[in-house]
């Protein structure tokens, strides 16, 4: 090869490096949104970058275009398969929480589809159905483009989104506000870590749920644990030991107020909550050393 043709391959390289770090936070959000894996999504990201180098990009007539639907058409095909894999998972599974108090890279032009209590719901919709609900509402794409990226006629899309709507609309609450979140889990922490049943029980909506991911971990409760009185006296259950020798540091997953426990220098556990009017409707226990890096980074 002559220096001229190396010295082009090289600079259309580099001009495809920059047409993809335009996007790169778009896709990995893309990615992350429908699978609810920030290692997921990263392989995702990377599998985009391979097909986008060796692809005749000289037929590109939209790059944006291009890439996010290789991406979403990647993250549909993982998810059909991520069903099978957590037949295998050990007790409940929760998204991979993440941080964004320093923007990670989750290209959010809305926080839709970001927080913990959406990304749960997200689960009960389908693979397709899921793309288009984060492309409408999360990114603002069109509904024509949504529908090539999916693969289907214009109409039948507008029906995806429709329907997504209306199954979330189902068991979706409205949020409360940033502030009384961040009030509810500090009071939580101290009725939880003094063991007050009756303070943990005021907290606490009728329906509410404890779910622990931990995939085995030692002190992961395996199954969910439902019901006012029965999560607060879970909580107050371990309160005497589960504590002890811990650090607790406040951050931000998932755009909502967390905390870290951490001992010996290693976060052992995040927790953080869904809060309706009617207090706190979820307690969500993330303890899979597999899934706290992006927390580990937040808090050091």
């Amino acid at each position: 090869m002559s220096l001229i043709t190396e010295s082009s391959a090289g600079d259309a390289l580099n001009d495809a490096a920059a047409v993809f770090a335009t996007v790169r936070r778009r896709l990995f959000g893309i990615a992350y949104r429908m699978l609810g894996s920030s290692a997921d999504a990263e392989d995702i990201v990377q599998d985009v970058w391979l097909r986008w180098q060796t692809c005749d990009r000289s037929v590109v007539l939209d790059p944006p275009a291009f890439l996010a639907t290789a991406a979403t058409r990647l993250s549909i095909n993982v998810l059909q398969s991520a069903h099978h894999r957590r037949e295998t998972y050990i007790g409940p599974w929760l998204p991979e929480p993440i941080n964004t108090s320093d923007d990670p890279g989750l290209g959010a032009e809305r926080g839709e589809a970001l927080g913990f209590a959406m990304l749960l719901l997200l689960e009960k919709l389908t693979p397709t159905e899921r793309a288009a609900y984060i492309l409408r509402e999360a990114f603002d794409y069109p509904y024509g483009q949504i529908a090539h990226i999916v693969q289907q006629k214009e109409p039948a899309t507008r029906q995806l989104v429709s329907r997504a709507r209306k199954r979330l609309a189902t068991e979706r609450r409205v949020p409360v506000e940033s502030t009384e979140q961040r009030r509810l889990l500090a009071a939580f922490l101290q009725a939880a870590q003094n063991g007050d049943v009756t303070a943990l029980e005021a907290l606490f909506a009728s329906d509410v749920v404890s779910y622990s991911d931990g995939n085995g971990a030692k002190l992961a409760a395996r199954i969910p644990v439902a019901g006012r009185s029965r999560v607060a006296k879970f909580v107050a259950a371990f309160s005497s030991h589960f504590w002890l020798g811990k650090t607790i540091d406040w951050v931000e997953l998932n755009g909502q107020h967390a905390v870290t426990l951490t001992e010996d220098g290693t976060v052992t556990t995040a927790l953080t909550m869904t809060v309706g009017d009617d207090g706190i409707q979820q307690l969500l226990w993330m303890m899979n050393p597999d899934k706290l890096g992006h927390v580990s980074r937040a808090v050091a």
